[in-house]
């Protein structure tokens, strides 16, 4: 007799290139105006430059490098490029979502989720310059199947 293998659902996120693209810009334009100082007035200016693009392209490589993993039964975010930190909350601790769409995250098609959880280390969870979806709904499903397989009961 054969044992059925239950297929784990995850779904990977990670934020838009627009959205990392559009936090990075002002380190970008402040590097480029560094670069026309320089040319303009003191030459060293353009190390101070160099400096500026160098962290605009780190701060970029660092939000695209961030993933929300998202399974029936945890939430891990995973984010760094030289030193990597995993957060992990349990499905059963999330309380109250919350989508925010600036207008420019409208134009693009991006939201935010915030996640308010009962987890002492990690209250809020903020996920960032997501793809517009319907997560939310997908995640409170996992919410009530955690809840329901762990017998937790929400008492007001």
């Amino acid at each position: 007799m054969e044992i059925p293998v239950t297929k784990i659902q995850e779904m990977v996120i990670k934020p838009a290139p627009v959205f990392a693209f559009l936090k990075t810009l002002p380190l970008i334009l402040l590097s480029l105006i560094l670069l026309y100082i320089a040319w303009l007035i003191f030459p060293a200016f353009i190390l101070m430059s160099l400096i500026t693009m160098l962290f605009a392209c780190y701060r970029f490589r660092y939000i695209r490098k961030t993933l929300y993993i998202i399974e029936p039964q945890l939430i891990r975010i995973q984010r760094g490029i030289f030193f990597k930190r995993t957060d992990i909350v349990e499905m059963y601790r999330v309380k109250d979502y919350i989508i925010t769409q600036p207008f420019i995250l409208q134009l693009f098609q991006l939201m935010n989720l915030t996640l308010k959880t009962t987890d002492a280390e990690n209250p809020v969870i903020w996920l960032r310059g997501i793809p517009r979806s319907d997560l939310t709904d997908v995640i409170r499903n996992h919410v009530q199947e955690a809840r329901k397989a762990n017998r937790i009961f929400e008492i007001n």
